[in-house]
C-alpha cells in the first residue's frame, strides 16, 4: 500500500458514499441539504400565518355585501368587483388584529391547554413575524381602502384597527363595554359596503344590524357561560363577573329590539315595494326574520351557541328559514 493510498483510503465504487453526503455538492453537502428545506419552512411558516388569521371567522365579512344587497346595488360588475376588494381588505384588517393579539399573548397561550396549539405559541410563526405582517396588514388596509374606495371607507377601516387593538388590550376587559365592541365591529362591516359603493344607510337598517349582533354575541357568551359553570380556567376573565342570568337578559333583549328594528325597516319603504310587486315581499320577509330569530333563540337558550358559525350553518331549519328570507327579501328588491 502506498502512502498516498493509506492517507486517501481505498476509492468507493459510485453509489456507495456515507449516508448524507451528496456527491455533486461541494463539502458535505449541507448547503444542498439547506436549500431543500428553505421551500418548507416558508410553506410552514405561511400556513402557521394562514391559520393564525383565522380563516374560519372570514365569513363574518360576508356582511359588507349587507347594504349593497339591500339596496339592489349588485347588478354592476363595478360594483361587485368593489365590494370584492372590500371584503378582502376588511380580511386582511381583521387578520392583521388576530397575528398581533397572539404575539402579544404568546407567553399567557403558551400555558393554555388549548390555546398552546395556536402557532405563535407553538413556535411555528416567531413572534416577531407576526408582529410584522400584522403591522403591515394593519397599516396597508386602511390606507388601500382610502386610495382605491372612498376616504369615509378608509376612516372607518381605521376606526376598526384601532378599536380592535384597544379590545385586546384593555377594553376587553371592561364589562359591557366588551360586548358592545364585538357587536360595533358587526355593525361596521355592514357599514363597509355601502360606504364604498356610497349608497345612504338607513338608520333601521343600521339599529337592526346593531341590535342583531348583540343579540348574537350575547347568547356566545351565555353558551360559554353555561357551559363553563363550575369549572375552572374559564377562557374569557370577564366570564367570571358576568351571571348566566344577566347575558340571558341581554340576548332577549337584544333580539326582542332586533325583531322591532327590522320591522319598522321593512316598513320604511313599504309603500313603493307592495304596489310595485305581486306581494309585499318586503313585509313579508318580517314573519321569516322573526322566525330566524326565535329558532337561533332555541340554541342560545340551551347554552349551545358558542360558535354561531356552527349553528347558521349546520342547523338545517335555521338554513331553510334564512333561505326564505332571502328570497322574500329579494324578490321585494327586484319588484317582483
Amino acid at each position: 500500500m502506498t502512502e498516498r493510498t493509506a492517507l486517501l483510503g481505498r476509492a468507493r465504487p459510485p453509489g456507495q458514499d456515507p449516508p448524507g453526503v451528496d456527491p455533486d455538492a461541494p463539502g458535505d453537502g449541507r448547503p444542498r441539504r439547506l436549500a431543500r428545506l428553505a421551500p418548507r419552512a416558508l410553506a410552514a411558516l405561511a400556513l402557521g400565518l394562514l391559520r393564525t388569521a383565522r380563516p374560519r371567522q372570514w365569513i363574518k365579512n360576508v356582511l359588507v355585501v349587507a347594504a349593497p344587497a339591500a339596496a339592489g346595488q349588485l347588478s354592476s360588475a363595478s360594483a361587485l368587483t368593489k365590494l370584492a376588494l372590500v371584503f378582502l381588505l376588511f380580511t386582511a384588517a381583521a387578520s392583521a388584529v388576530y397575528l398581533i393579539n397572539d404575539a402579544a399573548d404568546a407567553d399567557a397561550d403558551r400555558a393554555h391547554p388549548v390555546k398552546c396549539r395556536r402557532p405563535v405559541a407553538a413556535g411555528q410563526v416567531p413572534v416577531p413575524v407576526a408582529y410584522a405582517v400584522g403591522g403591515v396588514l394593519a397599516v396597508g388596509a386602511p390606507l388601500t381602502a382610502w386610495v382605491l374606495c372612498t376616504p369615509f371607507a378608509g376612516a372607518l377601516l381605521t376606526a376598526y384597527v384601532c378599536m380592535q387593538f384597544a379590545y385586546c388590550i384593555s377594553l376587553k376587559h371592561v364589562l359591557v363595554v366588551d360586548l358592545t365592541i364585538v357587536a360595533t365591529g358587526f355593525v361596521m362591516r355592514t357599514m363597509m359596503g355601502g360606504l364604498a359603493l356610497g349608497i345612504p344607510l338607513s338608520r333601521w337598517f343600521l339599529i337592526t344590524t346593531a341590535f342583531g349582533a348583540l343579540f348574537m354575541v350575547a347568547a356566545k357568551r351565555y353558551s360559554e357561560a353555561v357551559q363553563l359553570a363550575g369549572q375552572d380556567g374559564a377562557t374569557r376573565a370577564l366570564l367570571t363577573e358576568y351571571t348566566a342570568g344577566y347575558l340571558r337578559f341581554v340576548w332577549q333583549l337584544a333580539g326582542g329590539a332586533a325583531v322591532l328594528a327590522y320591522c319598522l325597516w321593512a316598513l320604511e319603504g313599504g309603500g313603493a315595494h307592495a304596489t310595485a310587486g305581486l306581494l309585499p315581499w318586503r313585509q313579508l320577509s318580517m314573519i321569516a326574520f322573526t322566525l330566524a330569530v326565535l329558532r337561533y333563540a332555541v340554541f342560545a337558550d340551551r347554552g349551545t351557541a358558542g360558535e354561531p358559525e356552527d349553528v347558521v350553518l349546520h342547523d338545517r331549519a335555521l338554513a331553510v328559514i334564512g333561505a326564505l328570507w332571502l328570497g322574500m327579501y329579494g324578490l321585494a328588491v327586484a319588484g317582483w
